[in-house]
């Protein structure tokens, strides 16, 4: 049977943006391994774990489309358009990115883009660095001898005029868990001791959480930046601001002064 040239021979698939979790393996869904696993093509982000697309059918397309803070990146544009065309072409599409799609993942642009040009769109979630990396350490995001709440926020704004408002923020107390914050650590530092944060507040620091090249920093917030800097941790990492970091499993002592041995060593 013949098609009408003015029709496509074929109909859109659909577009799976799955989270591929903080970067251990095991931390996937079993859903996501389910979607991974009937993939025709996979556009995947650099922060995901390359164990992942064992998950993946050994005749699916991998794309890897790099998307890390501080670095050159695939534009996001180019990867929407990507999208649509594979799934117009009647391709089951993975968008795999790390972490959770709708935290900090460009899910929600992605999803709105997608639907504009008339694909059907499925949100898996995945495991937020923002959960795994306090956790790894035994931190706690609430408890109710010190946090009753917790806020998620970035300290990377889409402009200027879009960064969180700190002295808001350090009025509340609430956890703070900033993603993309190492490299505006003053700034945020110097924000939230205006707004009154006392300059004890513990803080954690955890770079490439749940995976093997993890990393910590426990510190207080008047020290935050120094000690970063002394410690060498880059991105990316979880900033966790508040008491409950004083429930973590190594001790403010034992972590300062591993620091400070790591920055002697580099002298």
């Amino acid at each position: 049977m013949s098609h009408p040239a003015n029709l496509p021979t074929t109909s859109p698939a659909k577009v799976y943006l799955v989270g591929a979790g903080p970067g251990d393996p095991d931390l996937l869904t079993v859903k996501a391994v389910k979607t991974i696993a009937r993939a025709d093509v996979l556009l995947v982000d650099d922060l995901v774990n390359p164990a992942i697309l064992d998950h993946a059918p050994a005749s699916a397309r991998v794309i890897h489309v790099g998307k890390r803070g501080g670095c050159q990146s695939t534009p996001q544009a180019f990867i929407e358009r990507l999208m649509i065309g594979e799934a117009q072409a009647g391709r089951t599409v993975v968008r795999l990115k790390g972490g959770d799609p709708f935290i900090f993942g460009r899910g929600g642009e992605e999803r709105e883009h997608l639907q504009a040009a008339g694909i059907a769109v499925e949100v898996v979630n995945g495991i937020s660095s923002g959960l795994a990396a306090p956790a790894s350490l035994g931190i706690p995001l609430t408890h109710r001898d010190w946090s009753q709440g917790v806020v998620f926020v970035t300290g990377h704004g889409k402009t200027p005029d879009a960064n969180p408002d700190w002295t808001l923020l350090a009025k509340l107390n609430l956890t703070l868990v900033i993603y993309m914050g190492v490299a505006r650590c003053r700034e945020i530092q110097s924000a939230l001791l205006a707004g009154g944060k006392a300059a004890s507040t513990p803080v954690a620091v955890i770079r490439s959480a749940t995976g093997n090249k993890q990393a910590q920093l426990i510190t207080t917030l008047d020290q935050l930046p120094d000690a970063l800097e002394a410690a060498q941790l880059g991105s990316p990492s979880i900033i966790v601001i508040g008491d409950v970091v004083r429930c973590a499993d190594v001790s403010v002592d034992a972590l300062m002064e591993q620091c400070l041995l790591q920055a002697s060593r580099r002298m």
